[in-house]
């Protein structure tokens, strides 16, 4: 199989060791802002393991990996399947401790309410929310038991504004948020940080495939944007790696919104306007 390598990486603000000797597990690793941020923590030190229901996702970083050095590894894994999670935690918890969670992988299409079946709706809760409890969970029993940890949760601006045609995916999102808030207070006393990111609209083949799949419904989205554009992978990668550093040890249950002032009130006029 021939696999496209990714961009390069941008120039890093972050020191080359940040997590030098740190062991990371992404879930979603191999594909859209999970292999940003699967690129971007190994490039700084950390063992990076990711995860995809697919393998032939894991190719690019794996590639990636061995051209550049990095240090990472790949398995098959269905979010939505505890006992496959628990035994994917103890196995790797015997190479050492899980320093990194990265809770990324999910599901979503645009779809009406009405139209939206129980398959639908359950595969998406499934993924985003049984998915991020039940890793959050196992690999958080490890964390407790090692004196600490920082977990990462992707989400999204609509699960606080709503927005037509993913009421599956704003209704997972947001009890994810609900469950970071959560866990920061209840687990701040076992040295366990939890935050989430919540990105606006970026560059990203499987986000532009189900959400703005022809230029016109991006040039309305974009407008829509204070900015003046989306951002990319790697800017919000950035923002993730931030998070989980050490520059952010005094904060939990934050979630940390990037998205060019998109959701942002703008008003019921434009700049320029003359307001009669």
């Amino acid at each position: 199989m021939t696999t496209e390598a990714p961009a390069p990486l941008p120039h890093s603000p972050f020191a080359p060791d940040l997590f030098q000797g740190k062991r990371a597990f992404v879930t979603g690793g191999g594909t859209g802002l999970g292999l940003q941020i699967s690129r971007r923590l190994a490039a700084l030190g950390a063992h990076v393991s990711i995860a995809s229901r697919n393998s032939e996702h894991h190719a690019a970083f794996l590639q990636e990996a061995e051209a550049n050095g990095w240090s990472a590894s790949a398995f098959v894994l269905d979010v939505r399947k505890l006992g496959d999670i628990a035994a994917l935690v103890k196995q790797l918890r015997e190479d050492g401790p899980i320093d990194l969670l990265v809770n990324n992988a999910a599901g979503n299409f645009v779809c009406p309410a009405e139209r939206l079946t129980e398959g639908a709706w359950r595969a998406v809760l499934g993924i985003v929310l049984d998915g991020t409890f039940y890793c959050t969970r196992e690999f958080g029993k490890g964390m407790i038991r090692d004196g600490g940890g920082v977990m990462l949760n992707v989400v999204a601006t609509y699960a606080w504004t709503g927005m037509p045609g993913v009421v599956h995916s704003a209704s997972a999102k947001a009890g994810v948020l609900a469950m970071t808030r959560t866990l920061a207070v209840e687990w701040a006393r076992h040295k366990i940080r939890v935050n989430a990111i919540a990105p606006g609209p970026f560059e990203s083949t499987g986000a532009s495939e189900n959400l703005w799949p022809d230029e016109g419904v991006k040039e309305r989205m974009v407008r829509g944007i204070p900015a003046g554009r989306f951002a990319t992978a790697g800017e919000v990668a950035d923002h993730a790696v931030w998070l989980l550093s050490s520059a952010s040890d005094y904060v939990t249950g934050e979630c940390f919104t990037m998205d060019g002032g998109a959701s942002l009130g703008q008003g019921m006029w434009q700049p320029g306007e003359r307001v009669r």
